[in-house]
Formats: C-alpha cells, structure tokens, sequence
C-alpha cells in the first residue's frame, strides 16, 4: 500500500494499491465520523461498514468502494473538518484527494462507462461550448432554458447525460473578454495594485456582469485590469478523472499566467473553483516553480481587495453613494472555505454598512456532479436544504461568489443571488449592464 496522492507517482494508478489506500482511509473515516454531515459518501460508507459485526472496512467490495467515490463531489469541506491531514497528522489522510485517484485509477483501468466518458467530453469542452453558445445565443438557451423535465430536457439528458431537471445557467449574448476589449477604461491616477484577470468560463460564457463589476470596482480602487490569455482552468477533467487532459490543460494555462505574473500582475479569480484549482491542483499535476509562482499570486477576487484595503499605505474607497440594502444573506461556497482565506467577500460587503447573514450550505454541485442525470437524486435534497437556510435568513439581497451555486440558489427559491463583487459595484453607484439574450433574465 502507498500513501500517495501524488499523480506523479508511478503507482497512483495503480488498482491493487489504491483499493488498499481505501481500505486504509475508510477505516479511518468510520472511526471519526466528524464528517458525516457534509456528503452522501460518508453516510454510504458508515451503513457498508456497519453491516458487519466486526465492522472491518476491509471486507467493502469493490463496488461499495466505489459507490463511496460516486457520491463525493469534491466539496474540499473535509480539509475544514479532518483532524488528519497530510502535514497535522502522522495517518496523512486526504479524502478529496483519494477520490480523485479513485476516479483516474477506476478510468485508466476501464471502469468508467462510455456514456460516462461522453458526458465528460462534452461537458469539460468548456471554451468550445461557450465559444459556440454564446455565437448562436437564442438558440442554447432556449435548451438551458428549457422547463425542467421538458422534452428537450429529456433529450439532452439521454444524449449527453446532463439531468433534465436541474436548472442550468442561461449563456450570455456577448462574452465577458468582448467587453473588456471594447469598454471605456476608466483612468487611474493613483495605482494601488495590478491584476490580471483569469475570468473562469462562468463569468466568460454565462455570467459576464460579475466580470463587468470586478472592473469597475478595481479600476475605481486604481487597480490596473488586464485579462489573461489562459483558458479553461481543466475542473471538470479533473473531476472526472481525466487526468491526462487535465494534465495537458493545467500544464498550458500555468506557463501562461506564470509569465503573466513575471511581467508585473497578480492574478485574480472571481470564481471559488478555478481559483482553487490554480492554487492548489496545478502544484500537484504540474509542480515546478512556475505553478508555484503561479499559486503564490493567485487571489480570490474579494481576497485582493481586502487585500489592498489593509496594506498600509492604501485603502479602498468606502464612500458608498449608489444602492446599499440593509440585509445580506451571504452563501459562502465550499471552494473558497478550502482556502483558508477567511471571509472575505463577507469583510468587504460589511464595508458598506450591511447586515450580513451567513448561509454555509453546500450546493452539491460541483461543476458537473450535481448537474450529471445519474446524480440528481442526491444532489437536489442537498440544494434544497441550502434552499431553506436562503429563505429562513429573509435578507433584502442574496450573494454568492459561487455562481453554480447562485444557480442552485435561484433554482430552490426563485431568488437571483449577487456576486459579492456586484453588490460592491451598486454600492458605488454602477449600473448593471443588460448580458442575457431576448428572453432571458436580467438582473
């Protein structure tokens, strides 16, 4: 048995050794169980494990080790809650990190199925999809926007695996980078700061306004913007188990925003998964000083401001003349708890006077898991849950950084979350400007 999460390893992918790691981990897991609450895995892997009088993790088949891996959606909540970890404990337990050897183990060794594989295709073509989406606009989202459960629904769902009733996000009719390149800078007279903006598929394809009020927030604060050259940050390869595009991606997009950041920028992600992955997934898959200079300038887009705001010698402007609501409900997405940032979207909304409520509630959706046919049924109850908290708090405005998860949000409660950035942007005084196609919603 190797305790490696290291896909570098010539043993990682190795079958016989990880179902031993398994066995390892489980047992540890069944013994804890402080992290029951967080997924469907941990409840699974408790009742297989009970069922013997012994309660031995080593006599779990196969198939109910799997079935563990099937229901983690990769929310990173266990490195808030684990006692375990690699580097506090001597055990080295990495559960989001197993899985994902799970998942490229289980795919390098034909146990993945072809509809499976299929789904990952399409799905994780992220820049192709949106490229095409947002030329023929109309035309995607009358599908996105098709009523769940609808028959065009029912096709996509039979043909690429994408469940028929799960609200998906609407496309956007121009691109965030098309924005960018033709809108009025503003002048900076005094500099506090350079960033170069990866804007994450979500904000380029489908919800170019969180870019729109990062600009303007930024440019407002005398913060330079570029916008960076990388594509697709790879999450749901990743996810998926396909290490070698994964791999292929991470190792492209790191030379890039390495040099990004040699010619002067920090790099900034308005997205808790992408930036993520660049802090801490393209250190293991591609490693070398590039990915570290890489994650050592990446910030999540409110960590940099906040950033800024307690450096001395600078400050943000905290004259707010525009739209100030009395209450925030604040969803704080998983991916950015697994940064060990602190909350910082919640300091920087608390700048304008605001009653912030926090909301910390899973979605279950992860990029592509809760949207896939076959994980439906695990993932709405988790949405729903989220749903309830989101009502019970009873805020004039709802926010989160997550925009999957603002999906969800609107999905169980009819509710358009903001991303914190746009709550900021309206505070100053900026108008939204229109980004959905003829018959789509607008905030």
């Amino acid at each position: 048995m190797t305790i490696t999460y290291d896909p570098l390893n010539p043993i990682y992918l190795d079958e016989a050794d990880t179902r031993q790691e398994m066995t390892r981990v489980y047992d540890l897991c069944h013994g804890c169980r402080l992290c029951f609450k967080f997924c469907p895995s941990f409840p699974t892997l408790f009742s297989y494990i009970a069922a013997h009088d012994d309660q031995d993790a080593g006599k779990m088949t196969p198939a109910q080790q799997d079935h563990v891996a099937d229901e983690c959606f990769q929310c990173k909540l266990c490195y808030v809650n684990c006692p375990y970890t690699p580097g506090i404990h001597e055990w080295a337990l990495d559960f989001p990190r197993l899985m994902l050897r799970v998942d490229a183990m289980r795919r390098e060794n034909g146990h993945i199925s072809v509809r499976s594989k299929i789904t990952t295709a399409m799905l994780g073509l992220t820049d192709v999809l949106g490229m095409v989406a947002t030329s023929s606009g109309p035309i995607a989202n009358r599908v996105m926007r098709a009523k769940p459960g609808s028959l065009i629904r029912k096709v996509v769902e039979a043909t690429a695996g994408v469940s028929s009733v799960r609200l998906l996000p609407a496309f956007a009719r121009q691109r965030f980078s098309t924005w960018f390149s033709r809108r009025t800078k503003a002048e900076i007279k005094t500099s506090q700061g350079s960033v170069t903006i990866f804007p994450t598929c979500l904000v380029e394809y489908q919800e170019p306004a969180i870019g729109h009020a990062l600009v303007k927030v930024y440019e407002h604060n005398g913060i330079d913007c570029s916008i960076s050259d990388a594509g697709c940050c790879g999450a749901p390869f990743l996810h998926s188990g396909d290490m070698e595009q994964f791999t292929k991606v991470a190792i492209k997009n790191v030379a890039t925003l390495a040099a990004e950041v040699r010619n002067g920028t920090d790099i900034v992600v308005p997205q808790p998964t992408c930036g993520y992955v660049l802090k801490k997934d393209y250190l293991d898959y591609v490693g070398g000083p590039d990915a570290q200079l890489v994650a050592d300038n990446t910030y999540d887009a409110a960590e940099y401001l906040m950033k800024v705001h307690k450096t001395e010698g600078s400050a943000l402007d905290t004259n707010f003349v525009g739209e100030v609501p009395e209450s925030i409900t604040y969803h704080t997405p998983c991916h950015l708890r697994a940064q060990n940032i602190g909350l910082k979207s919640r300091d920087l909304m608390k700048l304008t006077g605001s009653k912030i409520k926090l909301v910390q509630q899973c979605s279950g959706i992860d990029g592509m898991w809760g949207l896939r046919a076959e994980n439906a049924e695990l993932s709405i109850p988790i949405a729903e849950k989220l749903g309830n908290m989101v009502r019970d708090a009873d805020s004039e405005v709802v926010a989160g950084d997550c925009h999957l998860a603002n999906t969800a949000i609107t999905e169980q409660t009819g509710e358009t979350p903001l991303h914190p950035l746009e709550v900021i942007a309206k505070a100053y005084g900026f108008k939204p400007e229109e980004t959905k196609p003829k018959g789509g919603k607008s905030k």
